[in-house]
């Protein structure tokens, strides 16, 4: 079966004060058991914020490093979850309930892609 990475894209300066309430904590937590009893999420994560990052650039064969915050990116990726499902339109369908489960006071959005297996 085919893997799919749900990249899961923040604008860091417009998420909720606080952060994740302790509601959609649960909620997600149902929801993760719920894919992996099924047998479909690989692994998920947050990621820390792009201030605690960096960036390594390769340009013209020459290496640097940029510490974040990456304040010239509108979206940077928060999070990620990996899916091993029969086809896209159920990736798709797992990221759904994902971002469904946030309500009102998120402003977020994924991006599902198959991983190229060799």
């Amino acid at each position: 079966m085919p893997r799919y990475l749900s990249m899961i894209r923040i604008n860091e300066n417009d998420t909720p004060e606080g952060g994740p309430d302790e509601r959609l904590m649960e909620d997600m937590g149902k929801l993760i058991d719920e894919m992996t009893k099924a047998g479909v999420l690989l692994d998920t994560a947050g990621l820390k914020p792009t201030a605690q990052g960096k960036r390594v650039h390769l340009s013209g064969g020459k290496l640097s490093t940029t510490d974040g915050p990456f304040t010239e990116t509108k979206e940077v990726v928060g999070g990620y979850a990996m899916f091993q499902v029969k086809d896209q339109a159920e990736a798709v369908e797992w990221t759904r309930r994902f971002l469904a489960i946030h309500g009102d006071g998120w402003n977020i959005s994924c991006e599902v892609r198959e991983v190229d297996e060799p």
